[in-house]
């Protein structure tokens, strides 16, 4: 049996964009060292019938800690903030987890091994939404020419979550970490730690993004330990547009050496005229090329 795991999440909606991902990691031979597993919120039953003959297990993912009612009503997709969390509970059977959101998908298996080896000792396998070209997550605002405001994700949305104002401001200035992929033992400490924090952030805030803001507490104010992974691990394609290596077929990153890139993340949608690339794949925007030129892609699995 597998020791290690790929995990992903998904409800009805997201269901080709599942399928999509699945087809991404079988399309390597390695793949048949790692077992795939899927919780589903809100799948129909011939989805899970379908999904029950591609991958390894499928289980009904749940509300793994209470969250009021009035939040949750017809949002089953939104166990994905809470769920992952505790992936050892729902597959105990492995040893190593690797996450990946279902509007990402694998395009080097190089990432995954990063990924697994990064885990390690029970350490965190992650990545900072920060590098060259990537977009700037905060803001400042300037009073009268001298006072700056500053304004962050993780500020904003801790503030919102009732967290201490002394772990909030240490979050300000802190690299977003963005937890649509990740890699952790099953042993490792900072499944206890993780949840401790979700506990909060869930208390008071909103349940979307209250376990990437519970993740930053743990790396930031508890100081768990971190294995920051290459941008192209993870790569959001929303903040900075990868490029297209004509030559060997894929995509790289857009700055030298042009890296290609192992996992690509869809987070936040790739629009074209009001219409998202998770929801249309045959959309096609311009991507600049290794050799200077711009062709029309798409950024979806096997879409040419």
């Amino acid at each position: 049996m597998n020791t290690n795991a790929i995990v992903t999440l998904a409800d009805s909606n997201y269901f080709e964009l599942l399928n999509e991902l699945i087809e991404s990691i079988k399309s390597h031979k390695e793949s048949e060292k790692v077992s795939i597993c899927v919780l589903d919120a809100g799948l129909s039953t011939d989805q899970v019938q379908v999904l029950k003959k591609k991958v390894y297990s499928v289980k009904k993912a749940e509300w793994d800690i209470k969250v009021p009612g009035y939040k949750t009503l017809k949002k089953e997709w939104l166990k994905s903030q809470v769920s992952r969390a505790f992936l050892p509970k729902y597959f105990p059977e492995f040893e190593k987890y690797l996450w990946i959101d279902c509007d990402a998908w694998v395009n080097s298996w190089s990432a995954v091994d990063l990924y697994f080896e990064a885990c390690n000792n029970g350490k965190l396998g992650i990545t900072q939404s920060i590098g060259p070209g990537y977009r700037i997550m905060s803001k400042v605002k300037w009073l009268l020419g001298k006072v700056a405001i500053i304004k962050s994700q993780n500020y904003k949305h801790a503030k919102a979550s009732g967290i201490q104002d002394n772990i909030a401001r240490k979050l300000a200035f802190a690299p977003h970490i963005n937890i649509g992929v990740f890699s952790l033992e099953k042993k490792s400490k900072c499944w206890e730690i993780w949840q401790k924090n979700l506990k909060k952030t869930l208390s008071k805030g909103k349940i979307f993004g209250s376990e990437g803001l519970a993740i930053n507490i743990a790396v930031y104010h508890d100081n768990v330990e971190v294995e920051f992974l290459p941008l192209y691990c993870n790569w959001i394609a929303s903040h900075v547009m990868p490029k297209y290596n004509k030559l060997e077929e894929t995509f790289v990153e857009p700055y030298l050496p042009h890296n290609k890139i192992g996992i690509m993340h869809l987070a936040a949608g790739i629009w074209f005229e009001k219409k998202d690339m998770r929801v249309n794949k045959n959309i096609k925007i311009d991507i600049k090329t290794t050799s200077g030129e711009t062709i029309k892609k798409s950024l979806r699995f096997g879409v040419s």
